[in-house]
């Protein structure tokens, strides 16, 4: 019995020698097919890889370029915030020193102002002082000069009333005295025959 088992295998066997060289042909054929899928895909892959890596090292060149123009602009800003840093200090110094200087400025302005005021109250005390002198001295001499002519009035007054007794003295002594040489005119023509009233 064992022998017809044998047999038995090897009649599969040989059964399955075709069939299996047709599944063998199709396993090729497929694996083919497939080798060919995975050649494609694989191609694919690699010129999507390709791109991939050019586009990497294109955004890795780019991001090396952002870099640096970034350094370059933190540099350039870090100058500009230094310079800017320095003018505000110099303006502030500048500022410092003027608000200093206009300070100063106000302070001697000031004490000229209250100098002036000052010395301008002294000239009002003193103006105000010589008008009351001046008037006090226009009043005594106007007072004086009233005194004065009241005086010069009786001098006036008693000189011409003691002018006008001399005249009135002088003139009856005149008056006399031509009376007399009237008269003796009037003797003498008489005395010469002639009428003293026709002549």
């Amino acid at each position: 019995m064992p022998p017809k088992k044998r047999t038995g295998k090897a009649k599969k066997a040989k059964k399955s020698k075709p069939d299996q060289g047709n599944e063998l042909a199709e396993m090729y054929r497929r694996s083919v097919l497939d080798v060919a899928v995975l050649k494609d895909h694989l191609a694919l892959r690699t010129d999507a890889a390709r791109q991939a890596m050019s586009v990497r090292d294109d955004l890795k060149c780019q991001i090396r370029d952002l870099k640096q123009v970034l350094s370059q602009e933190k540099l350039d800003t870090k100058d500009i915030t230094a310079d800017l840093n320095r003018q505000y200090k110099s303006l502030q110094m500048d500022l410092e020193a003027k608000v200093k200087q206009l300070e100063s400025s106000v302070s001697m302005l000031q004490k000229q102002l209250d100098q002036c005021q000052g010395d301008l109250k002294t000239e009002r005390e003193w103006r105000a002082r010589m008008e009351e002198e001046k008037d006090a001295q226009i009043a005594d001499l106007q007072s004086k000069l009233d005194s004065m002519e009241t005086e010069y009035e009786k001098i006036l007054h008693g000189c011409l009333d003691s002018l006008l007794s001399h005249l009135a003295v002088a003139r009856r002594q005149w008056e006399d005295e031509s009376s007399d040489v009237h008269q003796e005119f009037k003797d003498m023509l008489t005395g010469l025959g002639l009428n003293p009233l026709y002549i």
